[in-house]
């Protein structure tokens, strides 16, 4: 079995600190907090980012403050958000490509999500395909529900995702599938062979789905926007709590731990770094 890939996802766009005063939100406080993960383990790392207020935001300058620290430090792989929240105009999330990261997230359909949706139209996924290609950013194809994969394997007909691809299954947010081990065995059955997967489980079912693709030999993705609580009724402190958690429970589950570059070769990126 190959070496597992840790993502963390930081910040999100959804948590805040009502939700724990622990969510890192400024640029160094995001930046900080990948770099404590890439020291416990993580790969790859998932990022949003937040204006001075805290609010969600695709500022390229903000973006570039948190790259510019990472890169200072660490070689982790960057993997930015092209979603920065459910009110950003298609124009300004096609933006985020201009940043050239190895790779980014193209999240397959529109959907239901809480109480708001979350519009990702055919002619958007079309043209941010388009644009990834053309910069050879790695598109991290999230799913949400079965229909999105079959949205994605539509586009890459069109020549516009190419193999191997890499998805990221969502499991548990309100509007999508729910996060049970039977939906997600039904995922990894629908995706192309040779394709490369990661998991998440949201709030209480992130370790059950994080185990289970240990197991099945998938990857994982931990961290503050996908789970506050590091067990029930307590807040992790860290983001490196998770991963640390994640190391230990792969290395007794006899699978070793990938580095950035080994997740790129598993990943087939093109070597490139972000340059701030």
């Amino acid at each position: 079995m190959e070496k597992l890939i840790i993502t963390v996802a930081t910040t999100g766009a959804q948590t805040t600190r009502e939700h724990t005063p622990y969510v890192p939100l400024t640029p160094k406080e995001i930046a900080d907090s990948v770099i404590e993960s890439w020291k416990a383990g993580a790969a790859i790392a998932h990022i949003h980012v937040r204006d001075k207020d805290g609010n969600n935001t695709v500022d390229l300058n903000v973006y570039k403050e948190v790259i510019d620290r990472v890169r200072d430090k660490c070689d982790i792989i960057l993997n930015l958000t092209t979603a920065g929240g459910l009110e950003m105009s298609d124009e300004d999330r096609l933006r985020v490509c201009e940043l050239n990261p190895e790779m980014a997230t193209f999240d397959a359909g529109t959907m239901n999500f809480g109480t708001d949706v979350f519009h990702n139209t055919p002619r958007f996924l079309e043209n941010l395909a388009t644009e990834m290609k053309k910069r050879e950013i790695k598109p991290e194809i999230e799913i949400f529900d079965i229909g999105m994969i079959h949205n994605a394997l539509r586009i890459a007909q069109k020549g516009l995702l190419e193999n191997p691809f890499h998805f990221q299954f969502v499991l548990g947010v309100h509007g999508g599938m729910p996060a049970t081990p039977k939906n997600l065995m039904y995922l990894i059955d629908s995706i192309p062979e040779g394709s490369t997967w990661s998991a998440i489980g949201a709030s209480k079912d992130q370790l059950t789905i994080n185990t289970m693709s240990i197991l099945l030999g998938g990857h994982v993705r931990v961290g503050m926007e996908d789970s506050v609580y590091y067990r029930k009724g307590e807040l992790a402190k860290t983001n490196a709590q998770f991963v640390e958690r994640i190391v230990q429970l792969s290395h007794t589950l006899g699978r070793e731990i990938a580095t950035p570059n080994e997740a790129r070769d598993i990943l087939q990126l093109s070597k490139k770094l972000i340059k701030g």
